[in-house]
């Protein structure tokens, strides 16, 4: 029985974004939040101020790990400290002075985020000698590597110290999962009892104790370069969102609290379905459902009235409203490592609105009950482990042996865990393998390998072929690359790498992106190999091979077809060293014969591979972006080596010089209706000799009003998103992604569909009520056009998703192709 209504979250989700009000109580921010379309990224990252502190551990690895924390000087600005909570400068001394009053605290700093803070990961533990600590790293490599072995090891099952994991603070305007976990923390490493210390003997409690150490100083949700950390984990684009990876891959917890706000009652899950298909659910479920209870109590009977009644999706919500499907979280995609894993979400709100509203006493009220509820699900959580360690155990182990086996997926019964029924039913059926070609069947050499590093980094198993071989129907050279899934962790192999599924008539809504298949966005060719035994002999990956090279005789002028970013970023770096390049109709850059030397230096360093050129091109020079983009944009715009320089609709009033700028990208804070008179006369003089790229509903909007190109662009379903399939202008079929689509119809003189949307591969996109919006209408209209503007200028008009969260990288060539052909110029 779910009874949380749709109605309130459809509404806010059909809802336009500059008026869309979230549903009562819950935290449902889909994209970047919705500001990705309506506030520019700007350059001012803020840095971190320099710290004492000589920052290195002990060299010894046995328990405990101390770590002299380098000590930041006060902050006075830090926006935790209007609410009574502990501000980030002063976890460092909090840290450095319980390590030298307790033997059962290490704390490691595990990265640095964004702005330069260090990131704390805490273990509470009994004190272990070396030996000890090497005996339990092997008993954590058997529980993974050979599991059969692990479920009948008695002196593990007896000795191994469960692992949990707490996250905190990942969101950093909901502050108060750092200081539950502090009271925690302090607890166990200084209470004098003994079941504390039988605890600490079989258990270790790891605390992430601020995610998003930026986000927490500033007081905003996305860290220091705009990112939403908690929609990074299988992109890992964020230096915070690689440490969280390396932590769980590295510790491989049996269960994971990640620690939120805010949720009217309070939120603990399971999620509504659907649930990911790649999941052992039944796994998960069980355990799952019954700790939810254990923690809802817990919660409840703190006796604070808004915490009378905590919320359970699973139990209490609509299929779709708060999914478990996309493995861009904590929690869902720690379970792909072994965890039975929870968002929580804390009850009062103290952000945003609230934060400037609310009186200072309310606010710190919030806060401490928030304050309190973390810390409630958090005990409640260490005692289910406790008494349920044993069985926990197993589950993990038994995950891994059904990955090795190659065992299929078991179909849970209704009634499996109260409530389960057909509406939670979703599974897959996992190919033998995948292979990454080498040679002439892979398009692009350089995605290949960054697709692998990426698969290894994860801790997902690749082979690297020694000779040439054949699975299924086809033949491969050496040096392919494997992926056989009939490994431990296959689950988290086949969710980066399948194609996905249309989820559009399974459920109404889905609380974020529903597709995200790198074997499809990377742009590196990847086989599936459905059926069949994988014997092929070779290496196992530690990091792809070298890519890079130059393939033309002596004397040869050199091209570089613009088959991916990394091939941009190449050739801004010959441009940037002020080499005399050249462009061809179809998009390839030509360097000189002359500029071997510095051709090979780029190849080497990008991984990207040079041929002979053929004759003919125009003068290339680098070109000079002002981007009113959002900050995912602006990231991989400049990893690409495009200079960018922010713009925005108050830089352009404020006098941004437009007279240096080749191209103006427009997807976000920027409105030509809103510019006052001397900023619009300085855009449309720019609009005689510039070019333009546009993306999503600003860039449509910038379009129209700015009177660029003659098309008509018309939205889809605010929410839709997901992989699509398209067809370019010469037949060729390949895959884009979506959020909010757009298409462009009623296309004017001189204009051209560079892409058409053909149907959506994987996600969500259904029509809105009024049967407008959905993929259906969209099917065979123009995704991206392109054309020269009466007024002059060349332009591209996206309603694709080319850039969108630094993920779908085979993509970047588009927007990269879109830059160097406008900024040619009529």
């Amino acid at each position: 029985m779910r009874w949380f209504s749709l109605t309130v979250l459809l509404l806010a989700t059909m809802t336009t974004p500059a008026t869309a009000a979230p549903a009562a109580g819950r935290s449902h921010e889909p994209g970047n939040g919705p500001e990705r379309n309506q506030v520019a990224a700007v350059d001012a990252l803020p840095l971190a101020a320099t710290a004492r502190g000589d920052n290195r551990p002990d060299a010894h690895t046995g328990y405990p790990r101390r770590t002299r924390l380098r000590v930041y000087p006060e902050d006075r600005s830090d926006r935790s400290i209007k609410l009574g909570l502990a501000p980030y400068h002063s976890l460092a001394p909090r840290l450095n002075e319980l390590q030298r009053r307790s033997d059962r605290v290490s704390v490691e700093v595990v990265g640095r985020s964004s702005a330069g803070r260090d990131l704390y990961l805490v273990t509470l533990t009994a004190p272990e000698s070396p030996a000890q600590s090497r005996r339990q790293d092997a008993w954590r490599e058997e529980i993974e590597n050979d599991p059969a072995s692990a479920a009948r090891d008695l002196f593990l099952r007896g000795g191994y110290k469960a692992p949990v994991w707490i996250n905190a603070n990942i969101h950093g305007d909901e502050w108060e999962g750092t200081d539950g976990a502090l009271r925690v923390i302090e607890d166990l490493a200084l209470a004098d009892d003994d079941a504390t210390r039988e605890f600490l003997s079989r258990h270790r409690v790891h605390v992430n104790l601020t995610a998003n150490p930026d986000g927490r100083v500033a007081g905003t949700r996305a860290n220091a370069r705009g990112f939403d950390l908690n929609r990074d984990f299988v992109t890992s684009s964020q230096p915070e969102s690689r440490a969280m990876r390396d932590v769980v891959k590295r510790l491989q917890p049996l269960l994971v609290l990640d620690e939120h706000g805010y949720v009217a009652n309070t939120l603990i899950e399971p999620t509504t379905p659907p649930h990911g298909q790649n999941y052992d659910f039944d796994l998960y479920l069980r355990h799952g459902y019954a700790n939810a209870l254990r923690m809802e109590a817990a919660v409840r009977a703190l006796g604070h009235p808004e915490t009378a009644a905590p919320e359970i999706p699973f139990r209490d919500y609509e299929p779709g409203v708060w999914d478990g499907w996309a493995p861009i979280y904590t929690a869902q995609y720690s379970m792909y490592h072994g965890a039975v894993a929870y968002t929580i979400e804390i009850p009062l709100r103290v952000n945003r609105g609230e934060y400037t509203t609310q009186p200072v006493t309310e606010l710190r009220r919030r806060s401490a009950v928030n304050t309190d509820v973390v810390e409630a699900t958090i005990r409640s959580a260490l005692a289910y482990v406790a008494e349920n360690r044993a069985s926990l155990l197993a589950n993990q182990i038994e995950l891994f042996r059904r990955g090795l086996a190659g065992e299929p997926l078991r179909e849970l019964p209704d009634g499996f865990v109260p409530g389960f029924g057909p509406e939670d039913r979703y599974t897959t059926r996992f190919p033998s393998a995948y292979v990454i070609p080498a040679g002439d069947g892979q398009r692009s050499a350089p995605a290949a390998a960054r697709l692998v590093d990426h698969l290894v980094a994860h801790d997902v198993r690749v082979k690297r072929a020694d000779r040439p071989f054949t699975l299924g129907d086809r033949s491969y050279p050496a040096g392919s690359y494997v992926v056989d899934l009939r490994q431990p962790k296959r689950a988290l192999a086949n969710v980066m790498l399948e194609a996905g599924r249309d989820l559009s008539d399974a459920v109404d809504v889905m609380y974020d992106i529903s597709g995200w298949s790198h074997r499809l966005l990377w742009g590196a060719s990847v086989d599936v190999v459905p059926d069949g035994p994988v014997d092929v002999r070779g290496r196992d990956v530690v990091a792809a091979s070298p890519t890079g090279g130059v393939r033309a005789p002596a004397g040869a002028d050199l091209a570089l077809a613009l088959l991916d970013g990394k091939d941009a970023a190449a050739v801004n770096d010959l441009l940037g060293r002020g080499l005399e390049l050249r462009r061809q109709d179809d998009g390839t850059i030509v360097a000189p014969a002359a500029a071997r030397p510095a051709v090979e230096e780029v190849a080497d360093r990008y991984g990207v591979r040079f041929t002979a050129a053929r004759p003919g091109g125009a003068p290339l020079r680098r070109p000079v972006v002002a981007g009113a983009v959002a900050a995912d944009e602006l990231k991989a715009l400049r990893e690409m080596g495009f200079d960018v320089r922010p713009v925005s609709t108050e830089a352009l009033d404020r006098g941004f010089d437009l007279s240096g700028v080749d191209v103006l990208l427009v997807s976000s804070g920027l409105r030509y209706d809103l510019l006052g008179a001397p900023a619009r006369a300085a855009v449309d003089a720019f609009l005689t000799r510039g070019g333009v790229v546009t993306r999503g509903a600003t860039g449509a909007r910038f379009n129209a009003d700015a009177g660029v190109l003659p098309v008509r662009a018309v939205a889809g379903r605010e929410d839709a998103n997901g992989v699509v399939s398209v067809v370019d202008a010469a037949g060729v079929v390949d895959h884009s992604f979506v959020y909010a689509p757009h298409w462009f119809t009623d296309l004017g003189p001189g204009v051209a569909a560079r892409q058409r949307y053909q149907d959506l591969v994987a996600g969500h996109w259904a029509a809105r009520p009024d049967g407008s919006g959905g993929r259906q209408e969209a099917a065979g209209q123009a995704a991206v056009v392109s054309g020269t503007s009466p007024k002059g200028a060349r332009a591209v008009l996206f309603g694709t998703e080319p850039l969108f969260r630094d993920h779908p990288k085979g993509l970047y060539r588009q927007v990269a192709d879109a830059i160097y052909g406008t900024a040619a110029g009529p």
